[in-house]
């Protein structure tokens, strides 16, 4: 089913709950049945969690590969946070894009205490599946159209493969024109 799983042994997400960040185990369940169903969930080793290294060790195409970043953008005293999800293969356009989405002055990748501490999930795992509610998730249309995707899980010990129109339904997604460079 999964043509993307390389050397992978994906499962359904819901019956492996155990292999997410609480945050995203809560997220799935509340997901449509009819969407949770397409997802599923696979354990890899934590210390091959970084995009390249999980590509070329699993076996798993970089251009399958979708990354999350955790973007703050600030205008005086106020922060507000978006997370951004592109393929592996691009970059989120933080200064652009990104800082206008959010109206801000400035706007960069959140520190990393603050993107673990807000969303509940381990630095390098993090996924748009379980944010804060009042987060948008910013989709390039290459993510939202992508037929199967690997994204992270909330932790670095496994991957969720997931199809781009189920991102595309998650609680505050939006799909972003010229998101990704």
């Amino acid at each position: 089913m999964w043509s993307i799983a390389g050397s992978l042994t994906p499962v359904p997400a819901l019956d492996r709950l155990d292999l997410v960040a609480e945050p995203v185990a809560a997220a799935l369940r509340a997901l449509d049945p009819a969407d949770a169903a397409r997802l599923a969930v696979t354990g890899i080793d934590p210390s091959l969690a970084d995009t390249a290294e999980f590509c070329a060790h699993y076996g798993s195409p970089l251009s399958a590969s979708a990354n999350c970043v955790v973007v703050a953008g600030k205008r005086g005293d106020a922060v507000r946070y978006a997370a951004c999800v592109v393929l592996a293969t691009t970059r989120a356009d933080v200064n652009g894009v990104v800082r206008r989405r959010l109206d801000a002055r400035k706007a960069s990748f959140a520190p990393m205490d603050d993107a673990v501490t807000l969303t509940g999930m381990e630095y390098g795992g993090i996924t748009p599946v379980g944010l804060p509610a009042e987060w948008p998730v910013l989709l390039s249309p290459e993510v939202a159209a992508a037929p199967e995707l690997v994204i992270g899980s909330g932790v670095r010990g496994s991957k969720i493969l997931i199809p781009g129109e189920v991102l595309a339904k998650l609680p505050g997604a939006e799909v972003v024109e010229a998101l990704a460079r």
